[in-house]
C-alpha cells in the first residue's frame, strides 16, 4: 500500500483507510435501518462525489428503498467556488416521500442548503442528510446532518469518490493534502 499518491502538482497522504472508511459506512447504514424502517426513503446521491459511498451504504440498507442522482457543482480545484450550479435534476415525484440527501462531503453547507430548499418545493414528508464526511468547523448553515459517517477536520480530501481537478475519485482511502 502505498501511503502518498501525487495528483496533478499536489502530494496526498493516507489520512482515513478503506477499513476506517468501510466501519463508519456500516455504522450508518444501520442507523439508517433502525430510524427510517417503514418509509421506503428515496436515497438521492449528489454525483459525482458520493457515487462511491451511495454504492456502498446501500450494501448495508436492508429497508425497502429507492435510488436516484442529482449532480451540482461548487468547487473548483481545492476550493469552494461559493456557487452552487444545478446541473442535473431529479426525475422522481418526491411529494409526501421521505427524502435521503446523499453527500460524499458536507462543509460549509452550501450545497446541502441549495438542494433542500429546491427539493422543499416538492413537498416531500421528510428530508435527511446523510454523508461521508462532514466538517464541522467550516459548517455555516442550520440544516442538521443527520447521519455523519465520518467528522473530519477542514482539510482538503481527496479518493473514495472525492477529487481534485477530476482525479483521485477511484482511490480506495481518502488522502489528506500535504502541502
Amino acid at each position: 500500500m502505498t501511503n502518498t499518491v501525487q495528483l496533478h502538482d499536489r502530494t496526498f497522504a493516507i489520512h482515513i483507510s478503506d477499513d476506517a472508511i468501510n466501519k463508519a459506512v456500516r455504522e450508518v447504514a444501520a442507523a439508517i435501518n433502525r430510524d427510517l424502517e417503514g418509509t421506503n426513503p428515496l436515497f438521492v446521491g449528489v454525483l459525482n462525489g458520493a457515487f462511491m459511498f451511495l454504492g456502498d451504504l446501500l450494501k448495508h440498507v436492508h429497508i425497502p428503498c429507492e435510488v436516484s442522482f442529482v449532480k451540482v457543482a461548487s468547487y473548483e480545484g481545492t476550493s469552494s467556488t461559493g456557487q452552487v450550479k444545478q446541473l442535473v435534476g431529479l426525475g422522481e415525484n418526491i411529494k409526501d416521500r421521505t427524502v435521503v440527501i446523499v453527500e460524499d462531503i458536507v462543509d460549509t453547507g452550501n450545497t446541502i442548503e441549495h438542494l433542500v430548499e429546491s427539493l422543499k418545493t416538492q413537498r416531500p414528508a421528510s428530508i435527511h442528510i446523510c454523508t461521508l464526511l462532514f466538517k464541522p468547523n467550516a459548517y455555516t448553515r442550520n440544516i442538521p446532518i443527520e447521519y455523519a459517517a465520518l467528522r473530519v477536520p477542514n482539510d482538503f480530501l481527496v479518493g473514495y469518490g472525492l477529487d481534485y481537478d477530476g482525479l483521485g475519485r477511484n482511490l480506495k482511502h481518502i488522502y489528506k493534502i500535504t502541502e
